[in-house]
């Protein structure tokens, strides 16, 4: 019997102690069932090279559990170890057996999981102590076992093993009971083994008979030795692709299609991506690209390898060029990790480019799902923008798709503003919007519909691009003011006069949003109220409710503008009355207004003659209450002016008209408009 211990060097334990070898315990059944799956090809290629004559027999891979013995025991009859080879690859932390074979090997063996020797000692994670019992493939080749409780120190002697292959016998730790569970060994399987090479068997496939369920004596095969990905895209057909989707996502929704990658140089890849019907959500779609190494599950967490806005994809990738730590759980960056992530960006920009021209039509009706994807990587990625632009699409409401180019030509004639900017009008919502939409389109604009999760986003990329053009929300302003063909017409009312109005129509309601009642010059045939929001505001908190990093907009309450036309008859109607109701008062306000600003800037006129140290403190208290006289006046006249519109049942249906037109009168002031607009008939 030999004893002795094994080979650790600063050299080798360096990588186990930065990342303490493995994260998350669950992977030591990955690792070793890798192993087998490694012992079984090498058996292939030696096969494959003639360096092995034998019969190849049932290479299947078997788990077993012992609950009692509390024993978990992993078995391949592949290529197995000697004595040496035991002693060379599992005393020697770090000294991959892997690279060896590899070297010999290369041309057969292009299916080598291990590379770096150290995930048969995850094992010890779970584990009292761990039995290696092994028979070489080579003719003559003595069976022997390796025993070691989790210390440096180990034995090896002589074993019984009737076939060439290896065992693994796991003696699990008290800490780590939950793996000697049937259901969890299973679900391990499946997460971690679901697509390996190799056969794995765990349990015997049941039958339900005589009210139970009895074992059939057929070995439940736990994986697909042969996924959609691994054959070529000839051979698979539609249904083919779909039937793995459900393997992969048995409780997903069909998807719209896939692109099946297949590179062999200048690095390997092999994979199939699908793109989803994504609704809104984003966060919800994540994580759902599974990476793999040699058909060996690495993660599903891809951001490291992928674009962030290709996360949104589901499916797989596998590549054996892809350069993983010690646990295969973290990616590394490295030159090759960027060149895969270019060369899916490429395809991925390539096969909806290619769905685009072959058949607009279908690609139409898929844009609504396709939009949050591809919206999401134009903003995010250049190289992707360059190739979108050319087949992403615009919505208008009356759903119609332009691409950028097709739109701009369509509406470059008639949305021109004086300032020669291309306006894009936009909506985004046809329901709320839709009194808005119906100005514009008399005025024979075009409006979009820009009503997804990431179109403010998208509205602020693209004026970035788009040469001498804006977005403008088709409710952020008047029908004149959208796109600006001449200059502002002028009032013809004077100040007061507007302020007269700002005060008539500063009708206060109980709804959270503040109004800035506006006094505009319109044509008499446009509404006489009207609501609209600022398009920067109303942008910049959009962007704040998304992330945007606009906290401080986003902590403001709504801001809207209420928009009084004076020359409709309407308000010219309720301008008369005014003065019919409190002729007089206004009168006598307006004369003692008057009076007092002549004083005022009388006196001002006198001290404005004068050095500051010259003025007396008299003269300047004199003046200080006038202008306090004046305020009172003024302040008087305003609250006269609100107290009058409060009650005047014409503001107020004029201002709810324009609340309701905007979706915005609810509850209480919605019952009372009814009520009011049944006395008014």
């Amino acid at each position: 019997m030999q004893t002795g211990k094994i080979g650790v060097t600063t050299e080798n334990i360096f990588p186990i102690i930065k990342k303490f070898l493995y994260s998350d315990h669950e992977i030591f059944l990955r690792e070793l069932i890798s192993n087998a799956v490694d012992a079984t090809q090498k058996l292939r290629a030696i096969a494959s090279a003639g360096d092995f004559r034998g019969e190849l027999g049932d290479l299947t891979i078997r788990v077993s559990v012992e609950k009692k013995k509390k024993t978990i025991k992993v078995s391949d009859t592949g290529i197995g170890m000697t004595r040496e080879e035991l002693d060379k690859y599992l005393n020697q932390i770090a000294f991959s057996s892997a690279n060896d074979f590899l070297d010999k090997y290369k041309d057969q063996a292009n299916s080598i999981i291990g590379h770096f020797g150290l995930g048969f000692y995850s094992s010890f994670m779970v584990s009292d102590s761990v039995e290696v019992i092994t028979r070489s493939y080579q003719e003559d080749a003595a069976a022997v076992k390796w025993t070691c409780s989790g210390s440096p120190e180990f034995t090896i002697d002589d074993a019984e093993r009737s076939s060439r292959g290896t065992d693994v016998i796991l003696h699990i730790d008290k800490d780590s009971k939950e793996f000697l569970e049937e259901s969890r060994i299973e679900q391990l399987l499946k997460k971690y083994c679901k697509f390996l090479p190799v056969e794995i068997a765990f349990g015997k496939e049941q039958e339900w008979k005589d009210g139970k369920y009895v074992d059939t004596g057929k070995d439940k095969i736990m994986n697909n030795t042969k996924p959609a990905w691994t054959l070529k895209p000839s051979d698979l057909k539609d249904e083919d692709y779909s039937k793995f989707y459900r393997e992969l996502y048995p409780a997903g929704e069909e998807p719209l299609f896939n692109i099946h990658l297949n590179v062999d140089y200048p690095f390997k890849l092999t994979g199939i991506l699908y793109f989803p019907r994504i609704k809104s959500n984003i966060e919800i779609q994540k994580n759902k690209i599974q990476l793999y190494c040699n058909q060996v599950f690495v993660t599903d967490s891809v951001e490291g390898i992928v674009p962030e806005f290709l996360t949104l994809l589901h499916g797989v990738l596998d590549s054996p060029d892809i350069p993983l730590n010690v646990s295969r759980s973290y990616l590394q960056s490295d030159s090759n990790v960027k060149k895969i992530s270019m060369h899916i960006t490429k395809k991925v920009a390539d096969r909806l480019n290619e769905l685009f021209r072959s058949n607009r039509e279908e690609f139409e009706k898929k844009w609504d799902s396709l939009k949050l994807f591809i919206d999401y990587g134009m903003i995010t990625e250049e190289k992707f923008y360059e190739k979108a632009s050319k087949f992403a699409l615009l919505k208008t409401t009356d759903d119609k798709y332009f691409t950028f180019e097709e739109y701009e030509k369509l509406i470059k004639e008639n949305q021109t503003d004086r300032h020669k900017n291309l306006v894009y009008l936009y909506s985004t919502s046809k329901v709320d919007q839709y009194a808005y939409i119906e100005k514009a389109r008399a005025r024979g604009y075009d409006v979009l519909n820009l009503d997804g999760q990431l179109d403010v986003h998208l509205i602020n990329f693209l004026e970035s691009k788009f040469k001498d053009s804006r977005f403008v929300r088709v409710d952020s302003d008047v029908i004149d003011n959208l796109i600006q063909k001449e200059e502002p017409k002028d009032s013809k009312l004077t100040a007061e006069e507007k302020n007269d109005l700002r005060s008539i129509f500063n009708v206060r309601t109980k709804s959270k949003e503040i109004y800035n009642v506006v006094i505009e010059a319109l044509d008499e045939k446009e509404a006489p109220v009207v609501i609209t929001q600022s398009e920067f505001m109303r942008r910049m908190k959009d962007m704040s409710a998304l992330g945007g990093g606009m906290n401080f907009y986003g902590d403001l309450p709504d801001s809207y503008n209420l928009v009084v036309n004076p020359g409709h008859p309407l308000v010219v109607k309720i301008s008369e009355e005014l003065r019919k109701d409190n002729g007089e008062q206004l009168e006598q306000n307006a004369a003692a207004m008057k009076k007092l600003k002549e004083e005022v800037e009388f006196m001002e006129k006198e001290h404005g003659r004068k050095k500051p140290e010259e003025i007396s403190q008299v003269e300047k208290d004199d003046l200080e209450k006038l202008r306090k006289e004046l305020g009172d006046v003024e302040a008087k006249r305003k609250e006269m002016l609100e107290t009058w519109g409060s009650g005047n049942k014409m503001v107020r249906q004029l201002v709810d008209i324009a609340l309701l037109a905007n979706s915005m009168l609810k509850g209480e002031e919605l019952a009372a408009f009814v009520k009011r607009s049944v006395e008014l008939l």
